[in-house]
């Protein structure tokens, strides 16, 4: 049998007259990072909130570690650890001491809530800036020092929402490392993220919510099969989209892309005759090129939305 980490059946959620779950149902291996994708409002921080108890579901149930998030809510918080989009740190407060008043919050004692600390510390890579006060750390020290204070518990299930937000390249790659040496751990780990790039390099299984339900659930590689073979993609402006779409409109598989256009592709001929036809129909584009189905192509196919990194969902 298949050991779930996290289970979760029929949730719904309901905010006055707008309803952020709406049967809501995925469910998570243990060991593995599972990446909840979705657009801005599709319900992902709301399916954080009632995983981690922050929330009681109106309908539906969930489970994390074996335990029931609304009949067994303590027992839930004693076995996670979560990271939310927003550092929760004191930031007068050194990184040190930051980590160990997060221990004594649990109740891990003096001596422990330090040697765990320090443990952290040098996980983390922050044991030089160790007695800094962290309200002077760059982002990335930010994040790594919040995702730290998350595992001080030594979770078994670690929720980490928007994790990266705002974070420059460098600094992602980094929490990327840590993310896999968790999993390589044994954690079971679910993040969300609008990062598609993201969900790709981490997730062993993704999950694409929209309007407070499931529409697809499966490895990258089954997502972008989904999306069909090897497409020709046709990047162009907004406003030349139309044009292009009635040139190719003969063509199997015309879809509309969060860039441009694309048609299934049986190789270089296809490449050729879409060629012919633009330049036939005096249509002037930014890049014709072959290329299979990215996440990008799977999140637009299936929401109808781009994806928009740069805008934290809320909860209603």
């Amino acid at each position: 049998m298949v050991d779930y980490a996290v289970e979760a059946e029929g949730l719904v959620k309901r905010f006055g007259g707008v309803t952020a779950l709406d049967g809501l149902g995925f469910a998570v291996e243990r060991g593995t990072i599972a990446g909840v994708l979705g657009p801005n409002g599709a319900g992902k921080t709301t399916t954080i909130d009632v995983l981690t108890t922050l929330l009681v579901p109106d309908a539906g149930h969930a489970r994390v570690a074996g335990h029931d998030v609304v009949a067994d809510a303590g027992a839930v918080r004693s076995v996670i650890g979560l990271t939310g989009q927003f550092v929760a740190l004191d930031e007068n407060l050194t990184a040190r001491e930051n980590l160990v008043l997060f221990g004594r919050l649990l109740k891990l004692g003096r001596r422990r809530a330090a040697d765990r600390a320090e443990e952290l510390l040098h996980r983390f890579d922050l044991t030089d800036a160790a007695d800094r006060r962290s309200g002077t750390f760059s982002g990335g020290m930010r994040r790594r020092l919040d995702l730290a204070a998350s595992l001080i518990g030594r979770p078994e299930v670690l929720f980490l929402d928007e994790p990266t937000t705002g974070l420059d390249p460098r600094s992602r790659a980094v929490l990327w490392d840590v993310v896999r040496d968790l999993r390589d751990d044994g954690m079971t780990i679910l993040l969300t993220t609008q990062y598609l790039d993201e969900a790709d390099e981490l997730a062993d299984r993704i999950v694409v919510v929209d309007h407070g339900r499931v529409i697809a659930d499966g490895t990258a590689d089954e997502l972008k099969d989904q999306a069909g073979g090897s497409v020709c993609h046709v990047t162009a402006p907004e406003d030349e989209r139309p044009r292009i779409a009635a040139a190719l409109a003969d063509m199997t598989g015309l879809a509309e892309l969060s860039d441009g256009v694309a048609v299934a592709a049986s190789g270089a001929a296809t490449l050729v005759d879409v060629v012919r036809k633009l330049d036939a129909a005096e249509i002037a584009v930014d890049d014709i090129a072959l290329r299979r189905p990215t996440l990008d192509d799977v999140f637009f196919r299936l929401t109808g939305h781009p994806s928009a990194p740069n805008e934290p969902e809320d909860t209603p």
